[in-house]
């Protein structure tokens, strides 16, 4: 082969023209030899692309990032196809947005990468010496000082796997490569919008066959899941109670449980003489609360096999004369009583309506709460707030692009489908919160659950918005001396609750003062209405999600 020919990493094979053309561009550069970049690139201090320390040369600025911030240049220049513009575009985004070797190392999976945008080319400092560098002679001899080998297994010098291709055909064979995956992320994308669609469409099919009757039961919205699902039906459900370590984690939850406890004791009058009726009684703590607080008379419910362990605890502790603990749906049971002064009750499931309890403390206050009696807590609200959480998202969506060095792009759109609970760091958060759904418990309507509401949030800080993200406050007030609220929001302490995370297949960016404008529909599965179907529509997009 001739000395002029290149070898290209990962191909086994040479690139370059004939000697005729090596000296026409000999010949159109010898003027300027004596003013070449990379002389004045090693003349001036360098700083850093992620801290505020300065380097001889850009050599020493990219091994600093490498050692220092784990900044991984080859990865980069091979996830993106990297080329002096793309150089000069990363480099200007870096020291424009000060973003971290980590964003940028997250960047390369998504599908558009942030500083792909021609706005990039603006330099952030026209005097920076990286933007004078030559990065593909660069990449390339770092390729070469590698040795890397042939996808055959020999060295990549080896002339039997050498293939001769001028620069102009490699050049061609990179945009058709290119051409051939932009193909493919469309028909990715294309193939995931029609799994949503064949998805709404079946639920869709499911409300027809479900509504063909409007006598059936289990159709009436005004009616509560207990009353529209038999026994056998509502099994599982109550099963994943009759453990212990449910129960250990709610306990153990310093936040819910003290916040009952808080609520009771320092507004024992409301307790004092009264009937209590505890709806989902578990272990029968807030049963417990109530007595020692001087209740009269509870009642405790729980159809999980919780109960007989609430039994004994009841007996150890010397409460069995003022506690009385019933197995089965308090749909299904009789109370001992015709009517009660209070209704305490933890229903609260993941985003606040999940599994579909509040149903049964409704259903408990028409049918047994004295005029004037009071369900605790009695105010609730469902907020939304955006987050831009990079890292969480790769390890989330973009993780299904490389499995052990497999494709499974299909299984986004079923990560998609069902949204995440989780903890939500609050240096994520990059907008206020928006209401999308208040509650007074004296006066909702069953019916009222399933709703729609539209929601605004004020973006406070540049960022690539990658969810959204529920919670929800519940409030005890009417009628207490000192009120007591419990928060599952990102900002305020931990619970078992943590923070509902609705994702997007690709994060889009938005700017400080925006404004992030949408609707949100949530309504309980007619298939199983314990879970739920929540959509959101926003930015000239819909996105269906299910929490089950």
């Amino acid at each position: 082969m001739a000395e002029s020919e290149e070898t290209v990493a990962g191909f086994g094979m040479r690139s370059g023209g004939d000697d005729h053309e090596d000296m026409e561009d000999d010949d159109l550069w010898e003027d300027d030899d004596e003013d070449e970049p990379g002389a004045s690139v090693e003349c001036q201090p360098i700083k850093c692309l992620f801290c505020e320390t300065f380097h001889p040369s850009v050599e020493d600025v990219i091994r600093h990032g490498e050692e220092r911030h784990n900044f991984n240049l080859q990865h980069v220049a091979v996830q993106t196809d990297l080329d002096c513009i793309g150089f000069i575009k990363m480099v200007n985004y870096i020291r424009s947005k000060n973003v971290t070797a980590d964003t940028i190392m997250t960047s390369v999976n998504m599908a558009q990468i942030p500083w792909a945008d021609d706005t990039n080319m603006r330099p952030a400092n026209p005097e920076d010496p990286l933007l004078l560098f030559d990065i593909e002679s660069f990449l390339e001899d770092r390729r070469n000082k590698l040795g890397t080998q042939s996808p055959l297994g020999g060295s990549a010098s080896a002339a039997s796997h050498m293939v001769s291709i001028s620069s102009k055909e490699l050049l061609d064979l990179r945009r058709k490569v290119q051409n051939l995956e932009e193909r493919l992320a469309q028909t990715e994308d294309s193939l995931s919008r029609a799994v949503q669609d064949l998805s709404s469409t079946r639920e869709f099919a499911h409300g027809l066959l479900a509504s063909a009757d409007s006598t059936d039961r289990s159709c009436r919205p005004d009616l509560s899941v207990g009353e529209r699902m038999s026994k056998e039906e509502d099994e599982a459900y109550f099963d994943s109670y009759g453990h212990y370590g449910i129960h250990e984690e709610m306990l153990k939850d310093r936040v819910r449980t003290e916040a009952y406890r808080d609520f009771i004791y320092d507004n024992q009058f409301i307790f004092k003489d009264k009937v209590v009726l505890d709806v989902g009684c578990g272990t029968g703590i807030l049963s417990m609360f109530a007595a020692k607080a001087g209740a009269r008379k509870v009642i405790g419910v729980d159809q999980s096999d919780i109960i007989y362990e609430a039994m004994e605890i009841v007996r150890e502790n010397g409460l069995d004369n003022v506690i009385t603990l019933l197995k089965g749906r308090l749909e299904d049971v009789d109370i001992p009583v015709e009517k009660v002064d209070v209704i305490i009750s933890e229903w609260m499931g993941f985003f606040l309506l999940f599994e579909s309890m509040l149903d049964t403390v409704l259903y408990a206050r028409n049918k047994y709460l004295r005029e004037g009696g009071m369900v605790y807590p009695d105010f609730c609200t469902l907020s939304l707030v955006a987050v831009s959480d990079e890292r969480g998202h790769a390890s989330r969506i973009a993780f299904w692009d490389d499995v052990y060095g497999f494709k499974m792009s299909c299984m986004k759109s079923c990560v998609l489908e069902e949204c995440g609970v989780d903890v939500v760091k609050p240096d994520t958060v990059i907008s206020t919160s928006s209401m999308v759904k208040y509650l007074d418990l004296s006066t909702v309507h069953i019916q009222d659950l399933d709703f729609v509401a539209d929601f605004n949030m004020e973006v406070q800080r540049d960022g690539f918005c990658t969810a959204l993200v529920g919670f929800f406050d519940v409030i005890f007030e009417k009628s207490c001396h000192k009120a007591v609220m419990l928060s599952t929001g990102p900002l305020a302490p931990q619970t078992h609750w943590k923070q509902t995370i609705f994702p997007f297949r690709k994060p889009f960016e938005l700017k400080k003062g925006e404004v992030l404008s949408g609707k949100m529909s949530c309504k309980k599965d007619r298939r199983n209405p314990r879970s739920l179907i929540v959509t959101l529509t926003l930015k000239n997009e819909t996105f269906t999600y299910r929490i089950r």
